[in-house]
């Protein structure tokens, strides 16, 4: 007897967890401005909308993995991370300790609430295409660096839809040094399949994250900051399971 074929129902199924996942992001995304806007403290704010990221993985079942959090320093540092999804940057919101500021591209000021939201927790915003705005931008995030703020980097910039770790931009290593403060590479893995570029329906995944050795920079200059972006890259590659991009070039 033949059965009919399953592929069908779980696309549908797929579908409207799709459906579901954007009612869940967009209560997410209106909860946190909610208390952005009205509770005192960046502090304050930074912890509620940690809370309100996680809140999305746990409500979507989405499972969450991090190994190595322990080798997160208590103290300020940098944090780099591969960049292959959307979802991305709500995942560092949810597992980061919220004395971190998260570097954002320049892009973003274009989505009015988005960029409010991001504002009013700290976030930093780069140019990556505008000379003028990116050298700009490069001397904001060196004085924090060397203030001892503690950031997070996508250094990718971007991401795209086919698997594999690009070029690393030098601004999150050239701000570490400057600053002296150690970076800590980041393995995103699983939320391409999630959520990947040039799609709208999230599908139901699970997602690990793996918190790699830092990177000291005591003892860098200057010119050591392509060194230092290659020795990070390399240190995510050995356990991203996705190719070396730059390998293609």
């Amino acid at each position: 007897m033949n059965r009919a074929p399953r592929q069908p129902r779980v696309a549908i199924g797929h579908f409207f967890y799709g459906l579901y996942a954007w009612l869940i992001l967009l209560l997410v995304v209106l909860s946190a401005i909610l208390f952005a806007v009205f509770l005192p403290g960046l502090y304050r704010r930074r912890r509620w909308v940690k809370a309100a990221a996680m809140s999305f993985f746990v409500l979507t079942a989405i499972r969450v993995r991090i190994d190595g959090l322990q080798r997160l320093p208590s103290d300020h540092c940098i944090v780099v991370a591969n960049h292959a999804s959307y979802i991305d940057g709500l995942l560092l919101q949810a597992i980061l300790p919220p004395r971190f500021s998260f570097v954002i591209k320049g892009e973003v000021r274009n989505v009015p609430i988005v960029h409010f939201l991001l504002r009013r927790i700290g976030a930093k915003f780069v140019e990556r295409f505008l000379s003028a705005g990116s050298s700009r931008d490069a001397r904001i995030l060196v004085k924090a660096a060397a203030a001892g703020e503690s950031l997070a980097f996508f250094p990718e910039g971007t991401f795209i839809r086919e698997p594999g770790l690009g070029r690393f931009r030098p601004g999150a290593f050239r701000a570490a040094i400057k600053g002296a403060l150690p970076v800590v590479p980041l393995a995103i893995r699983g939320s391409r399949q999630i959520l990947r570029a040039k799609t709208f329906m999230p599908l139901p995944g699970s997602l690990r994250v793996d918190v790699l050795e830092p990177l000291e920079t005591d003892t860098c200059e200057n010119s050591d900051s392509v060194a230092l972006t290659e020795r990070a890259r390399q240190s995510i590659l050995t356990v991203l399971d996705e190719p070396d991009l730059l390998l293609a070039d």
